[in-house]
């Protein structure tokens, strides 16, 4: 019978469905079709693999060649299909054992000259292979992306004879190997190099503990970029599950993944010109935006006002469901976007509101409507907003002192205080439910009615209400895991609450 069944993984978002490659050889015209709603990509892979299998030595059949891309409803798009085709071929006609394909997966775009080329998305295709215990060949230039997968066994390859001599037993495919540490220790810029900015640093590491989302606002050159930047570095390093997500929307995007920082929590500062589409994912083709990039990771929007109100508004949803879902007219695309938003913003059009230094040039309508460019249902979702206030040149210059903390020693407290909060509900502050909440935080009488008067002054949603008793809760976590929340915790959650008003 010439008919043979190749395995092979298409690329659906972060997921990674299977497709049987079902090669079938009949009499008729020498001819080549390929079905099972192929794109132009897929389409073209006839001529690649005809002359790639010619460049191997082999022979192309010289029959009607019927390929079949299973299941049928399923999008394939890209030269990922290139080596599962040219092997069902050749299986089919009889040039490779058939049954040695039975529990292999293919994966690899082949050059004219029969080498094999990289593809995008192994390491999710990677990772279901894994949980049905199948061996995959992939091509060598994946390989330091395939190394970072344990308990999977990953073959590589440079050339298709290379994977066809594999199948008839000449010759063995290693595994990936990589020299470099996978440790991902390295955390980045240091804390230890911003100066002052005290009130900055505690919200800082308020937000590091409970996963918050930060909004700075100062004049120019007050060190709100230097800030966000370090805030990475004082997060806990990546578990590896986490670090096989974030890689794994790396890989999706097309974009290189480092083993030697794979655990370093990703850190993505897009420019305010960025589209909504750059930003959330998207195109004909959809692919993971900035903030699925940013997964599990700090997602900065320096100059936030600049921002096109069209593509801030895309954060709201996101920012509470921790994921992005793409529709399109065929299909409907889910990517994980678990970020932690730190925005930073001028206090007014000229950026000297407030300073000393400098005299604002602005009238008190050029500032509302510079701050009017963020919406209240953006700001609500905003746990805490502070100013960084001009530090003093004195200051500056003058030896460091004790409070200015390096992220190690920052990192110790963070990582101990969310342990208080893993522990008692099994996630960070910010992603604990309602009904946590009122388990978590329970007022006391006199506590309640303080909290409940304050917001009523302020104006605070019912949402607002609730995510400054998550912040309330963190900095309890921070001061040894206090188990009630006194007027103390929900005052200063209340401080950072007041500010990200946007009337003030």
């Amino acid at each position: 019978m010439s008919l043979a069944v190749t395995l092979s993984r298409a690329q659906e978002g972060v997921a990674a469905p299977q497709v049987m490659v079902e090669v079938h050889l009949s009499g008729g015209l020498p001819s080549t079709h390929i079905v099972g709603l192929p794109e132009a990509a897929v389409r073209e892979a006839r001529d690649r693999v005809r002359v790639a299998i010619q460049s191997a030595a082999f022979e192309y059949p010289n029959r009607k060649v019927t390929v079949n891309l299973a299941p049928a409803e399923l999008p394939k798009d890209g030269g990922r299909f290139d080596l599962a085709i040219a092997l069902g071929i050749l299986a089919a006609g009889h040039q490779v054992p058939r049954e040695k394909l039975d529990d292999c997966e293919f994966l690899g775009e082949l050059a004219l000259s029969g080498q094999l080329r990289p593809v995008s998305g192994v390491l999710p295709a990677l990772l279901r292979a894994r949980a049905r215990g199948r061996r995959v060949v992939v091509p060598r230039a994946n390989a330091e992306e395939a190394a970072l997968i344990s308990e999977v066994d990953v073959r590589v390859a440079d050339t298709l004879t290379e994977v066809c001599g594999w199948l008839r037993g000449s010759h063995e495919l290693l595994p990936p190997t990589s020299s470099l540490a996978l440790t991902g220790d390295d955390s980045g810029p240091d804390l230890i190099d911003v100066r002052g900015q005290l009130q900055a640093r505690r919200a800082l590491e308020i937000a590091a503990v409970g996963g918050h989302h930060l909004l700075l606002m100062g004049p120019p050159g007050t060190g709100k970029t230097m800030l966000a930047e370090r805030l990475p570095g004082i997060l806990p390093p990546l578990t590896e599950s986490e670090a096989l997500e974030t890689c794994a929307v790396l890989s999706v995007a097309g974009q290189p993944v480092d083993p030697a920082h794979w655990r370093r929590r990703p850190f993505r500062a897009p420019h305010h010109t960025a589209s909504a589409v750059a930003l959330v994912g998207g195109g004909s083709q959809p692919r993971p935006g900035e903030i699925s990039l940013a997964h599990n990771g700090v997602l900065f929007l320096d100059e936030f006002p600049e921002f096109s109100r069209h593509v801030l508004e895309v954060l709201r949803e996101p920012m509470e469901s921790g994921q992005i879902l793409i529709s399109r007219a065929a299909r409907q695309l889910s990517f994980p976007a678990q970020f932690q938003l730190i925005a930073a913003m001028n206090p007014c059009p000229c950026g000297y509101a407030g300073d000393s230094r400098q005299r604002c040039r602005c009238t008190p309508d050029q500032v509302q409507r510079y701050r009017s460019r963020i919406s209240g249902p953006l700001l609500d979702r905003i746990d805490l907003c502070v100013e960084v206030p001009v530090v003093p040149l004195t200051e500056l210059s003058s030896p460091r002192s004790t409070r200015d903390e390096d992220s190690a020693t920052v990192r110790k407290r963070v990582i101990r205080a969310r342990q208080h909060a893993l522990n008692r509900a099994g996630r960070p502050n910010a992603e604990i439910s309602t009904r946590e909440l009122e388990r978590d935080c329970a007022l006391g009488p006199a506590e309640r009615r303080w909290f409940d008067g304050a917001l009523e002054r302020l104006g605070l949603s019912a949402r607002a209400y609730h995510r400054t008793l998550r912040v309330a809760r963190t900095i309890a976590d921070l001061d040894n895991g206090a188990a009630a929340l006194d007027r103390h915790y929900l005052a200063e959650a209340l401080q950072y609450r007041r500010l990200s008003l946007v009337s003030d």
